[in-house]
């Protein structure tokens, strides 16, 4: 699968590898540490490269305080295709009127996550509300990029640790953690409520 978070050339400068031999484990850790990331996040950082429908129903994600109804929806990462509509079945109208949540997000490479009415609600009952939109990050963290390379290079120097055990003639065994505490660190503020 594509969408990794680092890159391979960078991966193998970090692990002071300049041959090709390895590039398919390599390659494979990339892959895992990005898709271990999205499971610990509850997120993805990748971009849609064209919009697509979800559907929610607004019951138990709609905030309300003094400056209206904010619906609470995955990562938008792009305005472009942005479409938001509200019915059921086969029937939808447009709305109008709203604002993307939090303000400036998508300037400061943060996603759209909310879609604020100011007046009027999105609806109750059987309504649904449908977001046409690319889905996703508008640019990789820096912070998850790090936390994808040290993980990685983790993943390819596991194959050095079996049974998850390390060691050295100086500190003995020592048992590898599942996650490494630096890309904990890295991720925890991307980390969704929920997750861990």
């Amino acid at each position: 699968m594509a969408n990794e978070y680092a890159d391979l050339a960078t991966l193998k400068l970090a692990l002071k590898i300049t041959d090709a031999e390895r590039d398919d484990l390599l390659t494979a850790a990339l892959a895992a540490a990005s898709r271990a990331i999205d499971k610990k996040t509850g997120r993805r950082f990748w971009l849609d490269p064209s919009a697509t429908a979800r559907t929610y129903h607004p019951q138990g994600r709609v905030l309300r305080d003094e400056r209206g109804d904010l619906l609470l929806i995955d990562d938008v990462g792009s305005a472009t295709g942005l479409v938001v509509e509200t019915g059921r079945g086969s029937t939808w109208s447009a709305v109008t009127g709203y604002e993307t949540s939090p303000d400036n997000a998508l300037t400061e490479e943060r996603p759209i996550t909310g879609l604020l009415l100011a007046t009027g609600t999105w609806g109750t009952g059987t309504t649904r509300v449908r977001v046409s939109a690319r889905w996703g990050w508008p640019a990789v963290p820096d912070e998850i990029a790090q936390a994808t390379l040290l993980q990685a290079a983790r993943l390819y120097r596991r194959k050095d640790s079996p049974e998850g055990v390390a060691g050295s003639g100086e500190w003995g065994l020592v048992r590898v953690p599942h996650l490494d505490p630096d890309v904990r660190a890295l991720i925890e503020p991307y980390m969704l409520p929920g997750f861990a």
